[in-house]
């Protein structure tokens, strides 16, 4: 039953999924946590930490990951063919229409529509991880890492994965 619970989850996530990673990591993040119980928030921000940090399509590495964690090696199969799936389908039968409606204000309005939805639902998985981290790390340790973090992406323009990979370091060495 696992494993078709997994399959599902992934399924419909990426399928309504539009927009690629950002749009998929709330539905994610619903299922697994909230729906199934599969994993606790702290955990779930783990998961999205180490798969920001990978290389690779967010999503792919996310569902392996969590695949393998319910169901072992044939768990992260279903789980990233659930993930792949919707993608793969809908550029085998898609591919065909794009030139047509390409230029089209409808399809511009669709995406353009999408976009605030997309904004809110990673604001309040951010306003949960803050939250989350606050109570795991506390305020000291929170402020620390934030500033840092913004210091070192906007005054010395450091890659975003540096960032993480350091943000990661300090939580191994003192939140651990």
């Amino acid at each position: 039953m696992i494993y078709w619970n997994l399959f599902l989850s992934f399924l419909i996530s990426n399928l309504l999924g539009y927009g690629g990673g950002p749009a998929i990591i709330p539905l994610i993040q619903n299922d697994v946590v909230n729906h199934y119980h599969w994993m606790s928030l702290s955990e779930f921000s783990n998961v999205l930490a180490i798969a920001n940090a990978l290389p690779g399509p967010i999503a792919t590495k996310m569902g392996g990951f969590i695949g393998y964690q319910l169901g072992g090696i044939p768990g992260a199969i279903v789980a990233l063919a659930a993930t792949i799936l919707p993608s793969a389908l809908a550029v085998i039968i898609l591919l065909k229409f794009v030139n047509l409606f390409k230029d089209s204000p409808r399809v511009k309005l669709m995406t353009k529509s999408v976009q605030p939805i997309i904004f809110v639902l990673l604001a309040v998985m951010a306003y949960q991880f803050f939250f989350s981290a606050f109570e795991k790390s506390g305020a000291i340790h929170l402020v620390l890492l934030a500033f840092l973090s913004y210091l070192t992406l906007s005054k010395f323009k450091v890659h975003p994965s540096f960032v993480i990979i350091g943000a990661l370091f300090y939580g191994g060495l003192f939140l651990s």
